[in-house]
């Protein structure tokens, strides 16, 4: 395997391995009267183990993702070390963004919003989860007034952060916004007065040669019969046939052929006329040329004139970000994001019924859009936030919240969510350093754990108590506490079919059991399982203490 460029630190070698857990609604905080079969989830707990809560079901499912991780601003953690802060962040960003990364679907999209304490850094590590090919752009967002001075001592004012966008892969498209245009550029009309002075054939196509002063560029007014003025410069020359055709074949012929000449290229285009003129350079030294496009044959069937518009690589949003405190009814002056910003993000690289994911939910803002723009959602919250926050929140978006976006898009209130804990760690370290099964689970928990943990889907069947989860081409798993024997595996041997294979979990069996089956595979638990992965963990928290403050106008001095 060939050598790559990555970002490195201490510790990075020692990978971190997740628990998957289990979530568990919490029906008295789930919202779903007005919408029954809700999928849109808000998760208390930390985020990386809810990252591989996820997994399993929504791997490959998740169009856009925003996050606005902490930022790290120097001060992050109780004991400060630059070396070991720094690498801390960036080892648990990492692990996240891997994670992120299997949720995402193919055509899928990552915001990723950070300021410049450690966004390079993010970069890197981006580029090398990602793919550089993959890296699509950076928002700059104005998020304070340049006038405005937080009140503490700064030698640099913090007025811009930055969101990093990534697609999974290049099936992934932005939807651009268009705006309908008119005939004004197609106001060129060129005519010819006498023959060329040479025919040729280039790339195939058959191009016939003008001597300037033999061809006249007149200018009209604009209609569906003119033609438009371009420049065969820049991106153009990589981005369509024409510029293509002008880099491959045209650039450099003035040698051959003189300045100021005028190329008639038959079979290039797409609109009413079968050819395309080009012209080169006008004089000594000058290497650019232009052609002249009629109005896409596809623009006259519509009827409509529309022109994709770039997406804006800055966006002042100074203002929204110092009067968004109340957004939602949720006050948060730990580094809040006014709904506009989402709506923004969500509007190129999302569509309606899309799933959209935030594992940073902060005080709910990408929940709320989301449901405000028909998107589904997953969000997640370590923090009382989940409570005291978002969860509040997502019930006022419910019952007709006219904040934020409200208006713009229109909100009328409906839908609904389930809220979910995750469950707490399968196996526990007694008192007496054994690892045992969580006393906490039940009997439904632990089969539904095991289930996640073997790569199985929890669906226990109606008829055959065994058939606890399916895996792939009729593979079962079957999870029990109680001690197994030969009595016991004879009744569920009994009822297999010839092609069915059965995996067995449980706490203890008689000796020699495990090998007399050919079609049953008997565990035990929580012996299979410690290897595997870090147990008795709950707290992967970045615990930055200092988030962004996004000031209101009137508590910035002048």
């Amino acid at each position: 395997m060939a050598n790559k460029l990555e970002l490195t630190w201490y510790g990075k070698e020692d990978p971190i391995v997740v628990e998957p857990r289990i979530l568990i609604e919490d029906t008295s905080l789930s919202n779903c009267e007005q919408d029954p079969d809700t999928e849109n989830m808000i998760i208390h707990g930390d985020n990386l183990l809810a990252l591989k809560a996820l997994e399993s079901k929504y791997a490959g499912q998740v169009k856009c993702i925003y996050i606005d991780p902490p930022y790290n601003t120097g001060e992050a953690f109780e004991y400060y070390d630059d070396n070991l802060e720094h690498s801390i962040w960036l080892k648990l960003m990492h692990a996240r963004l891997i994670a992120l990364r299997e949720l995402l679907s193919d055509d899928g999209f990552l915001c990723c919003q950070i300021d410049d304490s450690e966004g390079h850094y993010l970069k890197a590590i981006l580029d090398e989860i990602f793919g550089r090919s993959n890296y699509l752009t950076t928002i700059y967002i104005r998020v304070r007034y340049p006038e405005k001075t937080l009140k503490q001592d700064m030698a640099f004012h913090k007025e811009i952060e930055q969101v990093h966008v990534y697609r999974k892969s290049p099936s992934a498209k932005p939807k651009l916004k268009t705006i309908e245009v008119g005939f004004e550029k197609f106001k060129y009309k060129i005519e010819t007065s006498a023959e060329p002075i040479k025919v040729l054939e280039l790339g195939g196509k058959k191009v016939e040669v003008y001597e300037k002063g033999d061809y006249s560029i007149l200018e009209e007014e604009g209609s569906e019969f003119g033609l438009k003025e371009i420049w065969a410069s820049g991106t153009i020359l990589d981005g369509n046939s024409s510029g293509r055709f002008f880099r491959d074949y045209l650039t450099g012929r003035y040698e051959d052929d003189g300045y100021g000449v005028l190329y008639k290229v038959f079979g290039i285009g797409d609109d009413r006329y079968e050819y395309r003129f080009f012209t080169g350079p006008n004089r000594k030294g000058a290497t650019k040329g232009k052609y002249f496009q009629g109005v896409p044959i596809g623009k006259l069937e519509s009827g409509k004139m529309t022109r994709e518009v770039p997406i804006n690589g800055f966006l002042d949003l100074a203002a929204n970000f110092g009067n968004c405190r109340h957004e939602g009814g949720s006050e948060f002056r730990g580094g809040k994001k006014p709904e506009v910003l989402i709506k923004t993000l969500l509007s190129y690289f999302s569509s309606p019924g899309d799933l959209v994911l935030d594992s940073f939910l902060g005080s709910g803002t990408t929940a709320a859009v989301a449901h405000k723009m028909g998107r589904k959602y997953i969000g997640v919250e370590m923090g009382n936030q989940a409570y005291i926050l978002c969860q509040p929140r997502l019930n006022r978006v419910i019952s007709g919240d006219k904040t934020g976006i409200s208006s713009e898009v229109h909100w009328q209130g409906g839908g609904g969510y389930r809220f979910y804990e995750l469950a707490p760690s399968l196996i526990n370290i007694d008192d007496f350093g054994e690892a045992i099964i969580n006393p906490d689970y039940d009997a439904d928990m632990l089969a539904a754990a095991m289930a996640l943990h073997e790569g199985f889907t929890y669906q226990p069947d109606d008829k055959l108590f065994w058939k606890q989860s399916i895996g792939n081409e009729s593979s079962y798993l079957f999870v029990t506490t109680r001690h197994l024997n030969s009595t016991f595996l004879d009744s569920i041997k009994d009822t297999m079919e010839e092609n069915e294979y059965l995996i067995v979990a449980c706490r203890s069996y008689d000796a020699g059991l495990d090998k007399a089956y050919s079609n049953i595979t008997i565990k035990k638990i929580p012996q299979m399982l410690l290897e595997r992965c870090e147990f008795d963990k709950s707290d992967y928290n970045l615990n930055i203490v200092h988030p962004p403050v996004y000031e209101d106008e009137e508590d910035c001095d002048e």
